[in-house]
């Protein structure tokens, strides 16, 4: 079985455009045959709300964000988030708690930290 990969971005993408430059990598990432997910943390998480708004570079980000909804490639939260950013519904989106979100990104086989 391939290696496991997670993503986690916990950048604030309306301060540093390393947010946007993290899920360009992880679309990039997702080409292979290693199965691959995304841990948003902290405001990382406006990158996938229904109305992203004073994002760096968020031009670009609109370009990638179609194929994540595409290849469903599972972004996972803190619970709660939903309600704090009006997440978008066509994402693959789950909610986890803090120790379930822990779980997951030391159960992959290799981690990158934005």
């Amino acid at each position: 079985m391939p290696p496991s990969v997670v993503v986690v971005i916990r950048e604030d993408p309306q301060k540093s455009h390393r947010a946007v430059e993290a899920l360009r990598i992880a679309l990039g990432l997702s080409t292979g045959e290693n199965p691959l997910s995304v841990v948003l943390l902290g405001q990382a998480s406006l990158m996938i709300s229904e109305e992203p708004e004073d994002i760096v570079d968020g031009e670009i980000m609109e370009k990638y964000l179609p194929s994540f909804k595409y290849l469903k490639i599972p972004f996972s939260v803190p619970i709660g988030t939903g309600v704090r950013f009006d997440l978008d519904p066509e994402f693959d989106i789950r909610e986890l708690s803090e120790e379930a979100l822990r779980a997951a990104i030391a159960g992959s086989d290799r981690i990158l930290v934005f």
